[in-house]
């Protein structure tokens, strides 16, 4: 649990960031069914060429669309990140595989004092049409290696429905690029002793398309984040306080 004491809204306003990359024909089973309390929807495009944007901006007109600044769905959240203006970010998936019905679970995790709230499959009332016994094996592993190394007790580590308080953000940088940037984050909010829930979630078969997602290429890329997460001393950069010192803390 964070030591920083941070005043939380009552009446939090949350952020939707979606990635995407000609993503158009999902779209329609994913606008449409945000809650409709929803302060903004962020859609990060990475140079789609099938109408993402425009099919975004028919189904809702008030979505602020960014073009991704690189490539890679770690480096489009991070541009989606910089760009929310609520006190909430909710990471949410463009293909149809999320359920943007379980948002309000999230929510709740976090209004009831959890830092960070990250989807699972794998607990009681989550579960999954798309994953394959190659990555569910794979997923199993590196979640058993990082409990090991890091004492935490991570059910799913490699899923992308999250949502946390953007002030995390202070004290949590996202610096990759690929399909890892959710073990990163799930690695650094804890290293960053923020206090973390897991929300089971159902993931359902992407509708169209294919995924980007290499089963052995990203699976490196992950056991590349974790080996490297755990021999780098975290600096944490505490605010400055009236008659302190504002110095450098490490973990």
């Amino acid at each position: 649990m964070s030591t920083d004491v941070v005043e939380e809204p009552a009446f939090p306003r949350i952020s939707v960031v979606i990635p995407t990359r000609n993503e158009a024909k999902n779209l329609s089973h994913v606008l449409p069914y945000l809650p409709s309390d929803i302060h903004e929807v962020i859609l990060v495009d990475g140079h789609s060429i099938d109408g993402t944007i425009e099919e975004a901006q028919r189904l809702l007109p008030s979505i602020k669309i960014i073009q991704q600044s690189g490539k890679g769905k770690g480096n489009a959240l991070k541009d989606g990140f910089a760009a929310c203006t609520g006190d909430i970010i909710v990471m949410l998936d463009a293909d149809g595989s999320a359920d943007p019905t379980e948002i309000p679970n999230f929510v709740a995790a976090l209004m009831q004092g959890n830092d960070f709230a990250k989807g699972s499959r794998f607990l009681k009332g989550g579960g999954s049409d798309d994953i394959t016994f190659l990555r569910r094996m794979g997923n199993a592993g590196l979640s058993l290696f990082v409990n090991a190394l890091f004492g935490t007790r991570f059910s799913d580590l490699c899923y992308g429905y999250n949502a946390f308080w953007k002030h995390c953000l202070d004290r949590v940088v996202i610096d990759c690029d690929g399909f890892e940037v959710e073990t990163l984050l799930n690695l650094r909010m804890h290293k960053a002793n923020y206090r973390i829930v897991e929300i089971p979630s159902f993931e359902f078969l992407r509708i169209h398309g294919q995924s980007n997602l290499n089963t052995f290429r990203d699976g490196w890329r992950v056991l590349r984040t974790i080996v490297t997460e755990r021999s780098r001393l975290h600096i944490v950069i505490r605010q400055p306080v009236i008659g302190s010192f504002a110095g450098l803390e490490r973990e």
